[in-house]
């Protein structure tokens, strides 16, 4: 975790997302991104000179087959010294059961992250760390490029007036590889995602194209985030 911990380190150094006093929220999916994260907030805090207190957030999204179980979580974050806290809500049957979506990622990004930023604010905090890593980032650029024919991505720092709360990513310069290879190391306990949408998003399908597209031009994705960097996208 320490060569993580480096990226996330220079994220918040760069785009000064934390300052003393700050109550920061991490949305804790069970993701192997979202244990990384928290894991590095709660070590980075004994070197880094901010003084900041951290709560741990998730969204439980009530899926009943099987649903998911996150006290292994919870018993991660009792050893980090870490508030956990689980909200309950019905957002993954009310997406596939009661309305039957077609295409039911939009939708449940959109609910999901508003409980977290409900969740976030009801726990005190003014800021709220999320797990989107350097491949999120490329991703979400050619996503945007390729189905709305618009230049864009989330911003490393983001703050949103209606809620008061302002959304940092520190790990946006951490390679999705390297966080897969730490998180194993360290043997983190993973949450299995138990949406029936898991695996064949366009998100995924993206990740794919990234991979056959890197096969044949190696570094491609380096020179696509330094472009985004260089070209100030989206705040970077």
């Amino acid at each position: 975790m320490q060569r993580i911990m480096g990226y996330m380190r220079k994220a918040i150094t760069e785009y000064h997302m934390l300052e003393d006093g700050d109550v920061l929220a991490v949305g804790v999916s069970g993701g192997k991104d979202s244990l990384a994260l928290l894991v590095g907030l709660a070590g980075l805090r004994k070197f880094i000179g901010i003084d900041f207190k951290l709560v741990a957030i998730t969204i439980d999204m009530g899926f009943q087959a099987p649903p998911a179980d996150f006290s292994a979580v919870e018993e991660l974050c009792r050893g980090l010294g870490v508030e956990y806290r689980q909200v309950h809500t019905e957002i993954g049957p009310v997406i596939f059961d009661v309305r039957k979506e077609a295409n039911p990622c939009s939708l449940c990004a959109r609910m999901r992250r508003g409980a977290l930023h409900d969740a976030a604010l009801a726990a005190g905090c003014n800021k709220l760390a999320l797990g989107h890593h350097y491949n999120d980032a490329v991703e979400t650029f050619m996503m945007n490029l390729f189905q709305e024919g618009r230049i864009g991505c989330f911003s490393p720092v983001t703050y949103l007036s209606r809620k008061k709360l302002t959304m940092i990513r520190p790990l946006i310069f951490a390679p999705e590889r390297e966080i897969a290879g730490a998180v194993k190391k360290a043997g983190l306990p993973v949450v299995k995602n138990p949406c029936p949408a898991d695996g064949v998003t366009q998100r995924e399908w993206t990740k794919n194209f990234l991979r056959e597209l890197e096969r044949e031009h190696r570094g491609v994705t380096q020179r696509i985030f330094g472009a985004m960097k260089r070209g100030h996208i989206s705040g970077w």
